[in-house]
Order: structure tokens, then C-alpha cells, then sequence
């Protein structure tokens, strides 16, 4: 017979875990529109750079090289890597919720068939 203690905690549990999973994928949301944002940004301004830096006549050959030294773009480039490890981090956040309420729904599984 399953202890009813454990089974209202596991319970309890799962109904947390829907929560803060229902509040990672607003977070991940939000953390996708901050790196499209700075995607755009960051290519944006990159492509300027490099127009500039065709109209004055530097070698095609070192451009891009040029033109990701720039301070302007090598800031946005790092908001934009930034941008992309915190949607990562959400969604990574995410994979472990969905794994430890699979494994309560498991666990409660387990106690019902006892």
C-alpha cells in the first residue's frame, strides 16, 4: 500500500513543476525575441561595416576580417552569442523539467500499481 504522505508530495510536486515549466516557456520565449533581436542587429550594422568598408576601396579578401574587428560589431556579435547562450540555457532548463516530471509521473505511476 502506498503511502499517502508521499504519494500527496510527489503530487504537490508535479503540480510545482507544471508552474515553473508553464514560466520557462514564457522565459524561453522572451529569451528567442532578445537573441532574433540582436541577430538582426548584430547583421545589421555588420553588412554597413562591410559597404563602408568596400566604398573606400579595402581588399575584398580582408573585409570580413575587417569589418568583424569593429568595435560596433564585435559588441553586438558578443550581445548576440549572449543572447544565444541564455535561449540555450532555457531551453536546457526546460529538457530537465520535462525529465523530472516525467520521472514523478513514473514514481506516482509506480505507487498506484502497488
Amino acid at each position: 500500500m502506498p503511502n499517502n504522505v508521499e504519494t500527496i508530495q510527489i503530487i504537490q510536486e508535479l503540480n510545482n513543476l507544471n508552474k515553473r515549466l508553464s514560466n520557462a516557456y514564457k522565459e524561453m520565449y522572451k529569451q528567442a525575441e532578445l537573441y532574433s533581436e540582436a541577430e538582426r542587429n548584430y547583421r545589421i550594422i555588420q553588412r554597413h561595416k562591410i559597404l563602408e568598408l568596400k566604398t573606400a576601396g579595402h581588399p575584398v579578401t580582408l573585409i570580413m576580417e575587417l569589418a568583424k574587428g569593429d568595435e560596433q560589431v564585435a559588441e553586438l556579435r558578443f550581445q548576440r552569442d549572449l543572447a544565444k547562450g541564455c535561449y540555450e540555457t532555457a531551453k536546457e532548463s526546460i529538457k530537465s523539467m520535462r525529465s523530472s516530471l516525467s520521472a514523478y509521473q513514473s514514481i506516482l505511476k509506480l505507487q498506484d500499481e502497488i
